[in-house]
């Protein structure tokens, strides 16, 4: 009972895929100004678990973050994850050459902050790139 019940505490596939393309169904409806806020508003809609939305341009800058203000506004293209890997060049490269994938990492999970290996699923939507991962 109790690994099912933590299995819900934790973001699948699927959502982190849906929470994506939500995203970019509101930057159509209310604009990039509003998109922006709401993705970095923690308590909002794109922050659900351990699942959460990044919106990065297409320089790897970051624009909105729903659980790390701190890396708004700042250029992250260098970023490496444990092991050393520069997924952040990987999301953009991918991103821009068909305009949305998956790319793999490891990365702190936010409820259990612990390091742990995460599929990312992202979309480019005008100049910019939103991102939601689950961790495995």
């Amino acid at each position: 009972m109790s690994s099912m019940a933590a299995a819900a505490d934790v973001g699948t596939a699927e959502e982190a895929s849906a929470m994506v393309r939500k995203a970019v169904a509101f930057l159509k409806a209310n604009g990039k100004e509003k998109t922006l806020a709401e993705v970095s508003n923690a308590k909002g809609q794109f922050v659900d678990r351990d699942l959460y939305i990044s919106v990065y341009d297409m320089n790897g800058t970051v624009l909105a973050h729903g659980t790390n203000p701190r890396l708004i506004g700042k250029d992250v293209t260098a970023l490496k994850d444990a092991d050393g890997k520069e997924f952040i060049k990987e999301i953009l490269s991918k991103a821009k050459a068909g305009g949305k994938g998956n790319a793999d990492y490891k990365w702190p999970n936010p409820v259990s902050k612990e390091i742990q290996a995460k599929t990312v699923y992202f979309e480019k939507a005008d100049d910019l790139v939103f991102s939601s991962g689950y961790y495995k």
